[in-house]
């Protein structure tokens, strides 16, 4: 089943699928910076365009282009900064 999932006052956008090979999301995230929580361990890849991360192990942004996959691990929470739209696919275990 599909679940739609909308935060930041429409800023950031994402379909849920859960089935058998486990649950991910793909989604958009508009301009702007944003900061996420975790309640399982993800893997984010970046699919179209880019953005800069700062994860919760770091004191330093780090950029992300499109193929380029992170980690973070559950109960954290890691910021995002978006200069112009990014897609992207999250995958949860």
């Amino acid at each position: 089943m599909l679940q739609v999932n909308e935060y930041f006052e429409g800023k950031v956008k994402s379909i849920a699928v859960d089935n058998s090979n486990g649950k991910a999301t793909a989604g958009v995230i508009a301009p702007g910076e944003f900061e996420f929580g975790t309640s399982t361990i993800e893997y984010m890849t970046v699919t179209y365009g880019e953005m800069d991360v700062l994860l919760p192990e770091s004191t330093e942004w780090k950029l992300y282009k499109q193929g380029e996959t992170f980690k973070v691990e559950k109960d954290a929470s890691f910021k995002v900064k978006v200069a112009e739209p990014v897609s992207y696919v999250c995958r949860y275990e």
